[in-house]
């Protein structure tokens, strides 16, 4: 008996050291690895594990209401993108309260973000003979929804139509991507199209290209004024391939 209580203490001041020297090691090993000891360790192990829970439900309550400070297309936008600050973490903690939202209000996600451009401008303005050259009208959509990265930037669909004075038109859609320099927009775009000469220029084919490339400023909320620049021609799949460059003022609203 007089040999097992000098045992007893001893082992009872070893487990005190392995718990001291236990809190120089993380607290996520020392949970997971459930290697604090028992007893009386085990209630300070419990409420460890209570404040890292409060601490997330912490974290996450306050990217809950940072993500509702955001005003819905905005929030909408930046969850496409993905590239809400904070790490991959937070993106997802703010995908959550955007689900959540939705269950409120089913109609939450089906905001569209909508861009239409109406734009005019000369139709073959490098016409030397001046036979051709006239004014042109158009209108143009795009969906900033469908906004994706890629090895070009961010890219994004686009369709429209423009009639000439000559009652020529041309229909088109394709891509169109997007370089932001502060408050200033470039956007080239690739458009393939049909075109119909009516009274105006023959472009030797039906299937026509449009490439241009446009300069947007941001001029009023969800508003843009910009300048573009475009040629086509059918890359000489026509009987004859004459071409023509354009140049447009566009005005843009988001919806």
């Amino acid at each position: 008996m007089k040999k097992i209580i000098p045992l007893a203490i001893l082992f009872i001041l070893l487990g005190a050291q392995n718990l001291v020297s236990a809190e120089n090691r993380s607290l996520l090993e020392k949970i997971l690895n459930r290697d604090l000891p028992g007893g009386a360790a085990s209630k300070a192990k419990k409420n460890k594990i209570k404040e890292l829970k409060k601490e997330k439900e912490k974290s996450t309550q306050e990217v809950y209401i940072e993500c509702e400070h955001i005003d819905d297309k905005s929030l909408l936008e930046k969850v496409i993108r993905r590239d809400l600050p904070g790490g991959s973490g937070k993106k997802k903690e703010c995908i959550r309260s955007v689900k959540k939202r939705q269950k409120k209000d089913p109609s939450y996600l089906n905001i569209t973000d909508t861009d239409v451009s109406l734009y005019t401008g000369t139709f073959d303005v490098i016409d030397k003979e001046g036979d051709d050259q006239t004014s042109l009208l158009g209108i143009e959509h795009k969906n900033s929804n469908l906004f994706r990265d890629t090895l070009f930037g961010r890219v994004k669909p686009v369709s429209g139509a423009f009639v000439t004075g000559d009652s020529s038109f041309y229909l088109y859609s394709g891509i169109e991507a997007q370089y932001d320099i502060g408050p200033v927009k470039i956007l080239p775009s690739f458009t393939p199209g049909y075109y119909e000469k009516g009274d105006g220029k023959d472009l030797g084919s039906v299937l026509e290209f449009k490439s241009e490339i446009k300069i947007g400023f941001d001029i009023f909320e969800n508003s843009k004024l910009g300048y573009s620049y475009s040629h086509i021609s059918n890359n000489d799949w026509g009987d004859t391939n004459p071409g023509t460059d354009n140049q447009q003022i566009t005005f843009t609203k988001n919806f």
